[in-house]
């Protein structure tokens, strides 16, 4: 009788000697984080301060992989399909979180269902800039040729479904023009034809425009926010230049797929949270043209909520739409 329980015996221990192990602390292996641009742009240059700072101050090891095309939605599809394990996330954005799913018709994600929010990282201005040897030295100069040669003059961005694109269309609607949009695969190829006056004007992320304004080889028309950017204190807003009320700004934040464990969420907020206080953190957000907001996976889910419901609207207003 012993004999033929003897196998169950040893099974019912394994199981219970398994059982009482403890979990490997997390994170035990290195973490992947999905960045939905190429490199050189906003999303891609925000994402590796988050990463290389993970992996220098926390001691996790945290490695950018960029999946950019079609306004950053191919990045976000691939981490909504991962695994919830807590070792795939993605850094996402206003324009491939909210905006996107109410331009294109056959999104595979939904931002609400597919992924959580973790952590919510910086925001920032939208800004209008043209090369510095450019025939416009003022947002006015561009309404004025904008209304005597309609869909003539070009702005390029970072693609298509972007609230950058859509600060463009709205700025159209506002001003009752027509410029023309050239959509990049992400923001540096843009920045490039700007630069080389391919492209009349660039609607731009201030972090992905910042380093060639402070070069001086970029002039600032305007700002899209209801404020002016602390980075920016002489750029005037577009509201401050005749349009109420205009306000248009990106936000920038960690996502993991649906299912990632409650406790690993935490774990990831609060460690970047962390990390976002410190002063060189601070420092090094700040110097990019972005603003610091931490907020709890509660607090973020709400804001991307609320966001997803207000673009709706804007983007149904705005007529704009991509097959």
């Amino acid at each position: 009788m012993f004999r033929k329980l003897f196998p169950f015996l040893l099974m019912a221990c394994a199981l219970t000697a398994a059982h009482a192990q403890p979990q490997a602390a997390y994170p035990a292996k290195p973490i992947r984080m999905i960045v939905p641009f190429p490199p050189g742009g906003g999303t891609d240059i925000l994402s590796r301060l988050v990463a290389n700072k993970l992996t220098e101050v926390s001691k996790w090891t945290v490695i950018p992989d960029n999946r950019g095309g079609a306004g950053g939605t191919i990045g976000i599809a691939e981490a909504a399909r991962a695994a919830p394990t807590g070792y795939e996330m993605v850094m996402g954005q206003k324009d491939n979180m909210v905006v996107a799913p109410w331009l294109y018709k056959n999104l595979s994600y939904d931002p609400i269902k597919d992924l959580v929010a973790v952590a919510h990282v910086a925001y920032t201005p939208v800004v209008i800039v043209t090369g510095v040897n450019s025939r416009f030295k003022t947002l006015a100069d561009v309404v004025t040729a904008a209304k005597a040669t309609p869909d003539q003059i070009t702005y390029g961005s970072p693609g298509n479904g972007t609230t950058i694109h859509l600060a463009g269309e709205i700025f159209n609607t506002a001003a009752k023009i027509k410029l023309r949009h050239i959509p990049y695969k992400g923001s540096n190829p843009a920045m490039m034809d700007v630069l080389a006056g391919n492209v009349d004007l660039m609607v731009s992320s201030l972090p992905s425009a910042i380093g060639q304004i402070k070069a001086g080889k970029l002039r600032v028309l305007a700002v899209t926010s209801a404020k002016r950017s602390t980075s920016l204190p002489d750029a005037p807003t577009v509201a401050e230049l005749g349009y109420k009320d205009f306000d248009v700004s990106t936000w920038y934040g960690l996502f993991m797929p649906a299912g990632t464990p409650k406790e690993i969420v935490n774990t990831v907020n609060a460690e970047v949270n962390k990390l976002l206080a410190t002063p060189d953190m601070k420092a090094a957000i700040h110097a990019q043209g972005a603003e610091l907001l931490t907020m709890t996976p509660e607090q973020f889910s709400a804001l991307l909520k609320t966001d997803y419901q207000k673009w709706k609207g804007i983007v149904q207003a705005s007529g704009a739409t991509i097959e």
